[in-house]
């Protein structure tokens, strides 16, 4: 199974950092990490090499890129590109998820932030729906952020073209890989390489919300069935 949860590490100033994914836990494409900021202004951080896409999940504080200062809250999600800095000051218990992408394709832009609540929302199979956040239409070139939200229910075995990391953000349910069985919860994070049959089970009642970063950049509603065959999203209608 490729699922981790929760691990804690320290890293210097006013920052927690948890790690998730990375290169020594067989993810090359991406390092997934929880940052947690202390009150106060955190020093400036950047990476020279890889492309950087966080998403707030709880707390508030102001980012501080290229002059520019955005008010955080739940839901902000950030593109930083290779190479630009950054700083939240002001924070007030502020934990972000972030994905470094490792040898990232050129942007149209450095930096971008979202806010989830603005962003229109698109279908996928099983009842499943998506909002997306850093894109390429955004300029972030190398990945697609989003958000999913899964009604009560299992998904039919399925595999994706792309690289994924997965980060539960609410509800619980399991996650299902060649006949191993795992447990989701909130703060549960998950590993799906290209092509690896799997599918997520909501165990419900409520709506179940995963934060999503992938590469190739595409559609969340992308996905084959075992055989190769294309799930098809339903229409509006069908629905």
């Amino acid at each position: 199974m490729h699922l981790y949860d929760r691990g804690f590490a320290v890293d210097d100033g006013a920052l927690a950092v948890i790690e998730l994914f990375d290169a020594a836990s067989g993810c090359a494409t991406f390092s997934q990490r929880i940052l947690h900021f202390d009150s106060g202004r955190s020093a400036p951080r950047s990476d020279a090499v890889s492309d950087e896409v966080l998403y707030v999940l709880a707390g508030s504080g102001r980012a501080e890129l290229r002059g520019e200062t955005h008010v955080l809250h739940p839901g902000t999600a950030l593109f930083v590109g290779a190479g630009t800095s950054w700083s939240i000051d002001g924070a007030e218990g502020a934990s972000v998820l972030s994905v470094l992408i490792h040898d990232p394709e050129p942007g149209s832009t450095p930096h971008a932030v979202l806010d989830l609540a603005e962003r229109e929302a698109g279908g996928a199979t099983a009842g499943r729906q998506f909002r997306l956040l850093a894109t390429p239409e955004v300029g972030c070139a190398s990945v697609t952020q989003f958000v999913g939200y899964i009604p009560p229910g299992r998904a039919p075995d399925h595999f994706h073209k792309y690289d994924e990391v997965v980060y539960v953000l609410q509800g619980h349910g399991f996650l299902h890989i060649g006949g191993q069985v795992a447990p989701l919860r909130p703060g549960s994070a998950v590993h799906l390489p290209a092509r690896i049959v799997h599918s997520l089970e909501n165990a419900g009642p409520g709506e179940m919300q995963v934060l999503g970063v992938f590469r190739p950049a595409g559609s969340p509603a992308e996905a084959y069935y075992p055989d190769g065959t294309q799930a098809v999203v339903p229409t509006a209608e069908e629905s």
